[in-house]
């Protein structure tokens, strides 16, 4: 109950902002940091018991029939994460009162912050793989949105950065479905209950690699790290938020989890501290380059992730609990630095500190909070970060395997880290040291208090660190059960770790003295351009696909309908001789009538064939539609029939309307291409005759067939078989194809808004008449067909449908100044929206009462009237179809004849 509390109250937070900014402002975001704060505190107010080993949790079965159920359950380990995101974020928020203007406010930055906010506690509460993986997902398209937000410098780092996290989460998402595969369940917490089901399993491996790439790309390790220093392009509250507490910190949480089943295994273990040392080592090299103190910290992200990899790969419980402080730390003094950088540029318009100097006179209060950040990233007494650094050390020292792993494994930490405190003095020399800028003046008060509070708290926490033992111990539990995790203290007296730190602050004091020869030497170092590789790869495929997709962008029909034809043609052919001697005798009979429409059929085609009238043209293919619907009649679908008729005449019209302003006349037959063309139109139709032949009137009715007829009106309540299916059973399929026609009805009214207005078409006196005298009818027998659908033939695709008829009509016989009014009171998205909305509605609402999406249901009071669920859903789809017959008549009709006058002639030739 409280989980579900604190991510509806996130929920909650992220749809009402954009409300509350209107009247409040800037200030919304303080509304979002106290709902951040109060999410936080119902998850702490669970802590005793969850510090006590008894996880909460909470299920809702979602999709009974794969066993896939929305289960949250919280631990010790979760508990760690989700107060990461949510005290970091409430600090962010406070901040973005401050660095957001009113406009920025009411912007998509804050929702989207909420949003990212309530994803990435989902993430660390889901106890279901699939839930997992959806907030994953959730997390790289908040943190791509979020990125977007930075206009059009974004477009790159924003494509690297969704291209390498989504390629993250399909590996993810096969992790996903292998260890359903290994252990049965979706449940993490019974898969993590017997990691001996798992490991044994053919797919433990894959697994595991699949993991491993998925955290790699959410965390910025080598080779992909390159993404991360990209994104800073955002603005500064969003770096602080997504790269400090939230985006970069799912990858460690997921590789903690999956540490229940694999810490102990060695070629994991190699294969974290390998890839987690070497990004350790390049992000800090690359971060002491850096001269703009946001791409510093970009790299120290990068840095800091790869300790933190690295630790995790070492496995142990001492390292393990190492790794959970140390994420604590990190995510307080990197969202401070990046807070604090954020007030830098605000206040002196740079970054680069090769322009800044002397800010600690004119800005004493945010020099002294840099410091105490910086401090804490460098790993020195007292604070939060140097603590952590410590028990990093313990647990590389400690490291098992051969004997020479712990020592390279404490010396790579060690170079990591002392250039991570050089990076860090050159931060707050670059920035407050040196010559003073008199024109400069502190940050408001306001502006600068979340970051101050946060460096305030790394600095007060160092020493009362053992207020973490008991939230590390418990965290350190769930991830290794079984396993004697470490006791958290500020002093550990004169120890390993303690010489390791003192020759830290001693090398890297020496690499900040020197810094013009460090520097020198670093410009000369030549790293490969991971980012520069990507984008050359992606140019180069992106080339490939347009090189493979160039013939479907040509205007000239033939070469779009080639090579489909051309395959249906070999398929067919093949597959009838492969299948023909293995095929059972034919049962069908011949349909009385069936030869004559036959006959007209060939006679009508070809007409159509040597016809040079494009009018002509139009009507014989429609003719060729009524012959087939008469074929269907006599076979007894009287549904599929008048569906079929209906939608002929509406697309002659259509037709008509599109070609009114081209030439009437088609281009000769023969030329260039005619042969192949008559070629291709044979095997076609012979492919298609022989698979006709083949694959029909060869079986009795299916089983499934059966089961409808005999127990369609009993689950339904409807005797109209056709309808039925559409509405009950196929419900849903018909569902996404309905709101597939309202997004086509919609792009059809954006396109002829931006098209230039035709001439105003002529009413005939005659039309103007058969509107006023028919269009009503029409109407009331649309209606009356969408009434009687669930038992005779009708429903909403065919009331739909006559009621479009009914619009063709009334547009065609109405005066402009009359269309004028028509287009007013008719709007194919207000039709579109309102049938998207009562279709999906309908089918959402057996939800409310724990039946199943679309399930049939009555309406009390008014079933007996023939108001059920499935009228209700038909209305939807009545509505949806209206809106397509609407935007094609009237936006087409408003709009300039497309094709016919803006093709080349030769291309229309062709």
């Amino acid at each position: 109950m409280i989980m579900g509390v604190a991510l509806a109250l996130l929920a909650l937070l992220a749809a009402s902002a954009p409300l509350l900014a209107r009247p409040l402002g800037r200030q919304v975001c303080y509304v979002l940091s106290a709902g951040f704060l109060l999410s936080a505190g119902l998850l702490v107010s669970a802590a005793p018991a969850v510090l006590g080993g008894r996880p909460l949790e909470a299920s809702v079965p979602w999709i009974p029939s794969l066993g896939v159920s929305a289960a949250l359950r919280m631990d010790a380990l979760s508990l760690v994460f989700a107060l990461v995101a949510l005290v970091v974020g409430a600090l962010v928020m406070a901040y973005c009162a401050r660095y957001l203007d009113d406009g920025g406010a009411r912007g998509p930055v804050p929702p989207l912050l909420a949003v990212f906010a309530a994803a990435m506690v989902g993430l660390v509460l889901a106890d279901d793989l699939v839930l997992l993986y959806l907030f994953w997902e959730l997390t790289t398209l908040c943190s791509f949105a979020l990125l977007s937000t930075a206009g059009q410098k974004a477009v790159g780092p924003g494509r690297r950065a969704l291209v390498v996290t989504v390629a993250g989460g399909l590996a993810l998402l096969v992790a996903v479905v292998l260890l359903a595969l290994a252990g049965g369940t979706t449940r993490i917490s019974v898969l993590l209950a017997e990691p001996d089901v798992v490991l044994s399993s053919p797919y433990a491996w894959p697994v595991a690699l699949c993991v491993l790439f998925a955290a790699m790309t959410k965390s910025a390790q080598l080779p992909v790290q390159f993404w991360l220093p990209g994104a800073m392009v955002a603005m500064t509250p969003v770096s602080a938020y997504l790269h400090a507490a939230t985006m970069v910190k799912a990858g460690i949480y997921l590789l903690v989890r999956a540490s229940t089943l694999y810490a102990e295994v060695t070629p994991w273990q190699v294969a974290l501290v390998g890839v987690g040392m070497a990004t350790a080592l390049v992000g800090a090299v690359m971060a002491l380059r850096e001269h703009d103190l946001k791409a510093i910290l970009a790299h120290s992200t990068v840095s800091q992730l790869g300790l933190l990899v690295a630790a995790i790969g070492v496995g142990t419980p001492l390292a393990l609990g190492a790794a959970l402080l140390h994420t604590m730390a990190h995510a307080l003094f990197k969202a401070t630095l990046f807070m604090l950088v954020g007030i830098i540029d605000k206040e002196t318009g740079s970054r680069d500190i090769r322009d800044l100097s002397g800010l600690r006179r004119a800005m004493p209060w945010t020099a002294a909070a840099t410091a105490l950040a910086a401090l804490s990233m460098a790993g020195v007494p007292p604070a939060l970060g140097f603590v952590s650094k410590e028990y990093l050390y313990q647990g590389f020292v400690a490291a098992p395997g051969p004997v020479w792993v712990a020592p390279l494994a404490a010396g790579c930490a060690v170079t990591a880290s002392a250039l991570t405190f050089a990076y860090s003095m050159r931060i707050v020399w670059g920035a407050f040291g040196g010559p003073d800028h008199p024109d400069l003046y502190e940050p408001a008060k306001s502006f600068l208090a979340p970051a101050a509070v946060a460096a305030g708290a790394g600095l007060l926490l160092g020493p009362a660190v053992s207020l973490f033992d008991p939230l590390v111990v418990a965290a350190t539990s769930a991830a290794l059960p079984g396993g004697e995790p470490p006791r958290i203290y500020f002093w550990h007296g004169l120890s390993t770790e303690v010489v390791l730190s003192l020759v830290t602050i001693a090398v890297g004091s020496v690499l900040f003295w020197q810094r013009e020869r460090v520097d020198a030497v670093l410009l000369r170092l030549r790293l490969p351009d991971a980012g520069a590789l990507f984008d050359a790869g992606h140019a180069r495929l992106i080339s490939l696909g347009g090189r493979v997709g160039a013939e479907t962008r040509s205007a000239v029909l033939a070469t779009h309908l080639a090579r489909p034809l051309a395959v249906v043609a070999v398929v067919g052919v093949v597959g009838a001789v492969a299948l023909g001697g293995a095929l059972p005798e034919r049962t069908a009979t011949a349909v009385p009538g069936e030869l004559l429409v036959a006959a007209v059929l060939v006679v009508v085609l070809a007409g159509a064939l040597v016809t040079s009238s494009a009018i002509v043209l139009v009507a014989l293919v429609g003719l060729v539609g009524l012959v087939v619907a008469v074929r269907i009649v006599l076979v007894g679908a009287a549904d599929v029939s008048l569906t079929l008729l209906l939608v002929e005449a509406l697309t002659a019209v259509v037709v008509v309307l599109a070609l009114r302003e081209g030439s009437l006349r088609l281009p000769p037959a023969g030329g260039r291409g005619a042969v192949g063309a008559a070629v291709l139109a044979v095997g076609t139709g012979v492919a298609a005759g022989l698979g006709t032949w083949a694959l029909t009137g060869r079986r009795e009715l299916s089983d499934l067939g059966a089961y409808v007829l005999e127990n369609s009106e009993e689950l339904t309540g409807g005797t109209n078989v056709v309808n039925t299916v559409l509405v009950d059973f196929r419900g849903l399929d018909t569902l996404l194809e309905s709101v597939l026609v309202g997004v086509v009805a919609v792009g059809l009214g954006v396109l002829a808004e931006r098209a230039r207005p035709a001439a105003t078409l002529p009413v005939d006196v005659v039309l103007r008449v058969a509107a006023r005298a028919l269009a009503p009818v029409m109407v009331v027998v649309s209606v009356v067909l969408l009434w009687r659908g669930h038992d005779e033939p009708g429903g909403g695709f065919i009331g739909g449908l006559v009621a479009g008829a009914a619009v063709v009509l009334v547009h065609l016989g109405t005066t402009a100044s009359g269309r004028s009014r028509w287009t007013r009171l008719t709007s194919s998205r207000v039709l579109a929206a309102g049938g998207a909305l009562l279709a999906t509605g309908t089918g959402l609402v057996p939800l409310l009462w724990g039946g199943a999406l679309l399930q049939p249901f009555t309406v009390p009071g008014l079933y007996s009237l023939g108001i059920g669920s499935a009228l209700l859903f038909d209305l939807g789809v009545y509505a949806l179809v209206i809106s397509l017959v609407v935007a094609c008549v009237r936006d087409l009709g408003a709009a300039p004849a497309p094709l016919a006058g803006r093709v080349p002639e030769e291309v229309r030739a062709r």
